[in-house]
């Protein structure tokens, strides 16, 4: 069982849904970004998604690239995002993290070595956007085998002759993207996404938690009552990009915790 497996346990026991927070490691600098994931969980944060820089995002909106430029800019590497990772777990052994990105920055490591030491720095997951699940082989299988879940996107044009293949292999949660297009582009709807959500469910036991288009504790409340929770990313990222401080940045987060905890 990993973090993620004994977290989605923690919360169904308490009766409640998942909050999931994305920041970009090293945006807009290592120790901005280091300082606000020291205080996501403590602002109600269940698992945190932690992104990979890389230059040629396809899936990201302009807020969450922006930050990823930003990131680069400042020197944050794939070996800087993984000492993030192991400071953050000197602290706190029980929190899931999920690294999220793209495949370039593994590959040019090695899948192996990357493996070795991202289950060494305390990494529980991948969501890999570019790698479809014909490519399991690639990174899938291999993760899993090493102890660490891989973590699939379904989306609306995900069809029923789509899905099973999208669930194969998928471990930890699924991520279902709300809307079609980027980050940041477009509000999700609750009613657009129930019925996704309830035919992604009688497909699997996996929890399915929602993402893309949620900015206010209203709307995750309103996509984590129909879900198993919910993800917020370009929301918080905007806030780290604004430059506000540390502090407001969490109480925004806790803000948008607290609705995605009362669904």
């Amino acid at each position: 069982m990993t973090r993620i497996d004994a977290k989605f346990a923690a919360l169904r026991a308490e009766g409640k849904k998942a909050f999931v927070a994305y920041i970009m490691a090293g945006d807009p600098d290592l120790a901005t970004s280091a300082a606000v994931m020291q205080g996501l969980p403590g602002a109600g944060v269940d698992i945190i998604e932690l992104g990979m820089p890389f230059t040629d995002p396809m899936a990201d909106g302009p807020t969450i690239q922006l930050a990823g430029q930003r990131s680069l800019e400042g020197g944050q590497t794939l070996q800087k995002t993984l000492d993030m990772a192991a400071a953050f777990r000197k602290s706190d052994n029980t929190t899931p993290i999920v690294l999220m990105g793209y495949y370039n920055p593994i590959y040019s490591r090695g899948v192996a070595k990357f493996l070795v030491d991202a289950k060494a720095a305390g990494i529980d997951g991948l969501i890999v956007v570019d790698l479809p699940p014909e490519e399991d082989a690639e990174l899938c299988i291999p993760a899993q085998a090493a102890g660490l879940n891989f973590i699939r996107l379904a989306t609306p044009t995900t069809d029923a002759k789509r899905l099973p293949k999208v669930l194969q292999n998928t471990s930890g949660f699924l991520y279902y993207v709300s809307i079609n297009g980027i980050t940041g582009a477009a509000a999700a709807n609750p009613a657009d996404v129930a019925p996704e959500v309830a035919r992604i469910k009688a497909k699997t036991d996996l929890p399915v938690i929602v993402g893309f288009g949620i900015s206010t504790p209203d709307a995750a409340q309103g996509i984590a009552a129909i879900a198993d929770g919910c993800v917020v990313g370009s929301a918080i990222v905007k806030d780290i990009g604004a430059g506000k401080p540390v502090a407001e940045v969490l109480a925004n987060v806790a803000a948008l915790a607290a609705g995605a905890h009362r669904a």
